[in-house]
C-alpha cells in the first residue's frame, strides 16, 4: 500500500519540530541537548557527513567527492559494476559528471545502524536529477561507514534500482485517509479532517490541537504526487507562520518523511516522521532525528492516531 501511512501529522510539533514540544529558550535546548538517546551522537556526525557528502557530488568535483571514501573504499552502481579505490571513484564520476554536467542529487536517509564505534550502516534513497530538464531517478543506496582516526568515511557504497510509483496508483491510495482522525497525548488532543480537493488530486487536511488549557491552534497539510520527483510529498503551514516540505520514502510497515522546514521566527527545522500502520482505523506516529537551527530535539514517545467514527 503507498500511502498506508501517510497521513502524519498530528501535533503541529511535526511540521516545526520545536513547536509544542519544547519552547524556544536556552533551558529547553539544554533540556533536549540531555535527553537526546545515546548512539544520536554517532548518528548526527554521520548525517552531517551524508549532508556534505550530497553537497560534494551536486559541485560535481569528483577529486572532492572521492575523499569521502576511505583509501581502498569501493562504489558499486546499479549495473553491479564495482569500482575500488579512490582513483578509480575519481576516475568513475569525472566521467560521469563529464556526461551529465547539470546532474545533481538530494540523498534521504531512511535507518542508520551503529554496529560499533567504528561502523555503521545506512540505508536511504537517492533522488538522481540529470538536468533541470529531465526527469528524476531513484536509487535505494546502502553505505556502510568507517570511522578512521576520528572521521566517518566510506568503506563500501551500493546502489540498487528502485521500481517508482505512478501517479494513479498513490492517489488510489490515499482514499482511506478521507474523513476523521483524532489523538491525545500528554492532555493536548488534536484533530483533523481529510478531504479530496484540486479534482481529487490531493488531500487536504485541516487540523487543530487544543491544549490543556482550552486554547486552540489550526494549521492546514496538502498531501500528493510531485511529478517531478516520482514521489509522494506533504507541503505543511503550520498556525505559527511556519511552514515544511515532507518527501516520503516506504519502509517496512510504512512509511517515513524526512521534513525540512521553518518557524514562523525563522529558524530551520528538520526531522524525519516515521509511520506505522496498524489497521484501517488506527497507525502509529513518531518524529526522531529533530532539530531546531543548531540545537538537538529528542525522540517524540509513540502515538496511536485513530479514526473518529462518522457522527
Amino acid at each position: 500500500m503507498i500511502l498506508g501511512c501517510v497521513f502524519w501529522l498530528v501535533f503541529p510539533g511535526l511540521f516545526n519540530p520545536a513547536l509544542s514540544q519544547q519552547p524556544n529558550n536556552k533551558a529547553a535546548a539544554e533540556s533536549a541537548s540531555a535527553a537526546t538517546p545515546k548512539g544520536s551522537e554517532t548518528e548526527d556526525s554521520i548525517a552531517k557527513q551524508v549532508a556534505s557528502f550530497a553537497s560534494a557530488f551536486n559541485k560535481r568535483d569528483a577529486k572532492q567527492f572521492a575523499l569521502f571514501w576511505v583509501p581502498q573504499g569501493e562504489y558499486i552502481d546499479e549495473s553491479g559494476e564495482t569500482v575500488v579505490g579512490r582513483e578509480a571513484i575519481e576516475s568513475f564520476f569525472t566521467k560521469v559528471f563529464e556526461k551529465k554536467p547539470e546532474v545533481s542529487v538530494q540523498l534521504i536517509t531512511e535507518s542508520i545502524r551503529v554496529l560499533s564505534d567504528s561502523v555503521a550502516v545506512e540505508d536511504g534513497k537517492a533522488i538522481v536529477a540529470p538536468s533541470p530538464t529531465e526527469d528524476p531517478e531513484v536509487s535505494q543506496y546502502t553505505t556502510v561507514h568507517l570511522k578512521v582516526d576520528g572521521k566517518w568515511l566510506i568503506g563500501s557504497l551500493r546502489d540498487s534500482f528502485v521500481e517508482t510509483d505512478t501517479e494513479p496508483k498513490v492517489l488510489s491510495d490515499l482514499e482511506w485517509l478521507i474523513g476523521d482522525w483524532g489523538s491525545e497525548e500528554n492532555g493536548v488532543r488534536s484533530e483533523s479532517h481529510c478531504r479530496w480537493i484540486a479534482n481529487n488530486r490531493f488531500v487536504e487536511r485541516a487540523y487543530t490541537t487544543t491544549q490543556l488549557d482550552g486554547s486552540t491552534t489550526t494549521g492546514v497539510q496538502i498531501i500528493g504526487w510531485n511529478a517531478q520527483t516520482n514521489q509522494v510529498q506533504s507541503w505543511n503551514f503550520s498556525p505559527d507562520g511556519g511552514h515544511a516540505v515532507g518527501v516520503w520514502s516506504a519502509i517496512e510497515g510504512g512509511w517515513l518523511s524526512k521534513v525540512t522546514g521553518t518557524t514562523g521566527t525563522g529558524e530551520s527545522t528538520m526531522a524525519v516522521n516515521v509511520l506505522k500502520k496498524l489497521d484501517d482505523a488506527a497507525y502509529v506516529w513518531q518524529s526522531i532525528q529533530r532539530t531546531v537551527g543548531d540545537t538537538p530535539l529528542p525522540d517524540t514517545d509513540e502515538v496511536i492516531v485513530r479514526r473518529i467514527p462518522s457522527r
